[in-house]
């Protein structure tokens, strides 16, 4: 109701606004250009020119993209619209070919924050060829930006939006350019800092399934101060509703999860309408004179549907089997400010101070508690007589319950980010060089909640309900020790919905942390043409960095503390029992600095000769060095031949680094529990997950090299063809080696209990599993390879513009090598080590732009997967080994409505997103992680078609 409420405000607005503008329209506005389609480096923009030389990303001194020799893409914002009509940027960014294994909000929901989630399981990261998050650098105009989550990785949905201009996406390694983490590339979001004039917008738009509802409204001001002055600021808002339940609002979900030991005798198979073999929603008993018996009605007992095997011990299909219930995609609303001020000294030097405000909150749910062999009195006051007599006469005093708590509210998850950050610069002209010099300051909190948790100790002693002497139920503790427990409310837990509301606020309780991440950072460059050789200028830049980077966190609740056990007479003494499920303990302040030096030279060999209109090469070199791991050089070296007009080759060879973080070295131990499968045993438990650190790391190398050829064939005009072949491998990689991981596991089996992997599983004295570790070590190789492809044509058909574009990738695979264990191939895989996403070894995304009218505009946007195999793990058996290929088209159509007063034009416009309602394909995950309906389920926008109104203006 509230998404249609607010769908119905905004189409009032939006027709308010339309029909303003059509009733005083003085003159039919001019036909626009057409949205830039071409982005590649050497196509045209639609755009204006800037006046101003510009540096092209992933160099300092290259002034035109036809001259790099590292493959670069640029998109328009107006493109990136069209593929993701309804998102942000980075939603769109992620619909490119070159982008696998980024993570938005349907990815990894959940209140885990550790890993590679960062404490917000719904951040919306960029990954380039699903190398990893870590190994993309993000810039905002040309400087890093500081980090938002406090494992270093920036959640790109807080970068101001209004103003963006383009972005540019350089894939190949460019650390020798701008440091740490460029192993895969960069990605590089254009301010446009001579805005002139104003320009708003509002829209919003809702699934075919009345969900997913998303408002945006947003505008920008800018203006020119004085004869040197200029001045800017934008501002946005953004509402999204997601979609809440995975076990209901999808009827293609239905409680999918792979099952089976992925053995030839026992495959892995994708069933639907999984649950839980050992828990029920009203309380499964297991074990002793009841054993295999449910309350499926308050207060009575009946025999337990075992249902369909499934070929794990955890799990069955359909019976009487408890189910999770995750959010399918999270709920979240940001607001972004922006301004920047400029100032021409004098005609050679200049001056700006810039500020962002980003504030995002999200919203996930994890499914409810999971209540694993709560021990229950054969007194208890709430179990019916004839129970009670059938305990006793089997002699027993006490029994086991395994129940999922439906009755309560699930787990929820709220992260909520507030970032800032200012940037001030002054550079000029001395001479024929150029220089520069900036000042930056972000500081990012982030504050994880996780609510609606049982609290342990008061279950145990709620649970324990007896009569007083008054015939009343209370909990047995508030007669033994009336001051602890004096405010104890007793639960009943047989059944379905026998919990009282008073009891279940008694028992439930909330633990979170808030992080601060720090840094401040300073560089300084100067770039220009030392002298000219007979090819042309000799183009150097120098440059130097330095930052630091902090983190600390405070948890809050009680994150740290035990269950004690005084006065409780059913409570475990020969384990420590958190109180909370999920723990955050404090960090104190830990930090790094860095300092580096570069150069950078581009020489012109060749020119204007029969075999090379041009040649020329390019280098750099950088000197790291890091308070905490060390220091590195490192390098890159590049050329491009343009054999004529038509034809251009281009190459590189680079030596990258990333450095570890500083939640890689110092991360604060944190526990979350789970269900896990020992492998050895063949046995699935809840048990502990716990997250350390590991303060020896070093960093990691990447080598990397492409070659890559431009054609611009003069026999078709208005088509430009780019090919690139590319080569990364990573040594000393830095892998989060997980101890519940089967193939982890098998590996410390097969080494007999040498490996490091045995340190990570904690046995008990019988040689059961009680926990596993999570650390991250330098002990990995990552290999990869590819091809990407572009092609991009303008053209007209009549007088109507038509521009066309298709981005190609193709990575067959992905290979991460770990000793003692198989290689694990992640290329065309599902899910993989280390919360690893698909990666399908060929996309597809295709642009279709055509203006058939002076007033009307339809774009087209296509993206296309091939089929991929479920998991990378080459000694996996899967009964189905393939998850389908799957593409969804958008539809976006625009209407020039005109201007009016001092708006110049106006435009409606709407949007269909997957307008053929393709259902994305399930594909599971093969973790040991099994809980019946809180798997990741689908690599896909689980949206399914959606649609979307909007209206903007500008002046």
């Amino acid at each position: 109701m509230k998404t249609q409420s607010n769908m119905l405000r905004l189409l009032a607005g939006v027709s308010a606004l339309t029909m303003s503008s059509a009733a005083f329209a003085q003159a039919q506005a001019t036909s626009a250009p057409p949205a830039e389609t071409s982005a590649a480096a050497d196509s045209a923009s639609s755009a204006p020119a800037p006046a101003a030389e510009i540096v092209v990303t992933g160099s300092r001194v290259i002034k035109n993209g036809s001259a790099s020799p590292t493959p670069l893409t640029t998109v328009s914002t107006q493109a990136l619209a069209v593929a993701s009509p309804a998102g942000t940027i980075s939603d769109a960014l992620n619909n490119l070919p070159v982008f696998s294994g980024s993570r938005n909000s349907y990815s990894n929901p959940g209140s885990n924050a550790t890993g590679v989630q960062g404490g917000n399981g719904n951040a919306n990261v960029l990954n380039l060829r699903n190398l990893g998050t870590y190994r993309t650098l993000v810039l905002f105009d040309g400087h890093r930006i500081p980090p938002t989550l406090f494992n270093s990785t920036v959640d790109v949905d807080l970068i101001p939006q209004e103003l963006i201009d383009r972005v540019d996406v350089v894939t190949g390694g460019v650390s020798a350019v701008y440091g740490s983490d460029a192993v895969s590339g960069v990605v590089n979001y254009i301010l446009n800092n001579k805005f002139d004039g104003f320009r708003a917008h509002v829209e919003g738009g809702v699934s075919q399934r009345g969900d997913a509802g998303n408002q945006d409204i947003g505008g920008a001001f800018g203006t020119k101060v004085g004869d040197r002055g200029h001045f800017e600021v934008s501002a946005q808002h953004r509402e999204y509703d997601g979609i809440l339940d995975r076990a209901y609002d999808r009827s293609w979900d239905n409680l999918a999860a792979i099952e089976g030991a992925g053995t030839a005798a026992n495959p892995y198979q994708l069933l639907t309408n999984v649950r839980l073999s050992t828990y029920s929603f009203g309380g499964f008993i297991n074990g002793g004179a009841l054993n295999g018996m449910t309350f499926n009605q308050n207060g009575v007992l009946s025999t337990f549907n075992k249902g369909t095997a499934t070929g794990s011990s955890c799990c069955q299909v359909g019976g009487d089997g408890a189910y999770q219930d995750a959010s399918m995609a999270s709920p979240s609303k940001s607001t972004q400010a922006f301004g920047r001020f400029d100032y021409d000294l004098t005609d050679d030097i200049h001056v700006y101070v810039q500020g962002a405000l980003n504030l995002k909150k999200s919203v996930s749910y994890t499914g409810w508690n999971q209540l694993a062999g709560i021990t229950m009195g054969a007194d208890n006051a709430y179990l019916d007589p004839v129970y009670q007599a059938e305990l006793a006469a089997a002699g027993q005093s006490t029994f086991k319950l395994n129940e999922i708590l439906q009755q309560a509210p699930r787990i929820q998850n709220i992260s909520k980010t507030t970032q800032w950050y200012v940037n001030t610069g002054i550079d000029g002209h001395l001479g024929g060089f150029k220089w520069e010099a900036t000042y930056s300051h972000g500081s990012s909190r982030m504050k994880t909640q996780v609510n609606n948790q049982v609290n342990l100790q008061r279950l145990t002693a709620a649970a324990d309900a007896v009569k007083d002497g008054n015939g009343n139920i209370v909990c047995a503790a508030s007669l033994s020790d009336p001051s602890a427990y004096g405010n104890c409310s007793p639960i009943d837990l047989f059944g379905p919905s026998a919990a009282s509301a008073q009891s279940l606020a008694y028992v439930l309780g909330s633990t979170g942390f808030v992080t601060h991440t720090i840094q401040d950072s300073a560089d300084a460059s100067i770039s220009g043409s030392l002298f000219d050789t007979w090819a042309g200028p000799v183009n150097v830049a120098l440059s130097g960095e330095w930052r630091r980077q902090s983190f600390d966190a405070q948890s809050f609740g009680q994150t740290s503390a035990y269950v004690d056990c005084t006065d409780l007479r059913y409570c475990s003494t020969t384990t420590k029992t958190p109180v909370y499920a999920s723990t955050f303990p404090d960090s104190p302040t830990v930090s790094q600095s860095v300092k580096e030096a570069a150069i950078e030279v581009d020489v012109p060999l060749l020119k204007d000769k029969p075999f090379a209109k041009s040649f020329d090469v390019n280098g750099a070199a950088r000197y790291t060095d890091y308070s905490t791991s060390g220091h590195y050089a490192t390098w890159k070296v590049g050329a491009v031949w343009a054999i004529n007009d038509q034809l251009k080759l281009r190459g590189t060879l680079s030596r990258d680094i990333r450095a570890p973080t500083l939640y890689d070295l110092f991360q604060p131990t944190t526990t979350v529990y789970g269900n896990f499968t020992d492998v050895s045993k063949g046995v699935t438990a809840y048990v502990p997950s716990v997250n350390i650190g590991n303060p020896n790391l070093t960093s990691e190398v990447g080598h990397t090299y492409t070659l890559g050829a431009v054609l611009k064939p003069h026999f078709v005009p208005g088509l430009t063809l780019t090919v690139d072949y590319y080569h990364t491998l990573v040594t000393n990689a830095i892998s989060v080696i997980q101890g519940f991981n089967a193939a982890v596991q098998q590996g410390c089996i097969q080494s007999g209990g040498a490996s490091v992997y045995c340190s990570l599983i904690q046995r008990d004295a019988a040689g059961n599993a009680t926990a596993y570790y999570i650390q991250p070590e330098n002990i990995a190789r990552v290999k990869t390879y590819g091809w990407d492809g572009e092609a991009d044509y303008s053209t007209r058909i009549g007088e109507h513009p038509l521009n066309l574009r298709l981005l190609v990738n193709y990575q067959p695979h992905i290979y991460y090598q770990q000793p003692g264990i198989p290689t694990i191939d992640q290329g065309d895989a599902g899910w993989g080590l280390n919360g690893l996403m698909p990666s399908p070894s060929v996309q597809i995304a295709g642009f279709v732009d055509f203006k058939p009218t002076d007033n009307f505009t339809i774009d087209l946007f296509e993206h296309w997967r091939n089929k991929f195999r479920r998991s990378g793990v080459a000694s996996q058996v899967f009964a189905d080994p393939y998850v389908k290929s799957y593409a969804t088209t958008n539809l976006t159509l625009t209407f020039d409505t005109g201007s009016a007063w001092v708006i110049k034009d106006s435009q409606f416009y709407l949007s269909v997103t997957n307008l053929f309602d393709a259902k994305p394909p399930l594909s599971g995950y093969y973790s040991g992680s099994t809980a019946a309906g809180q798997s990741y389920e689908f690599s896909d926008d689980p949206t399914g078609r959606a649609f979307l109104v909007g209206f903007r203006i500008k002046g």
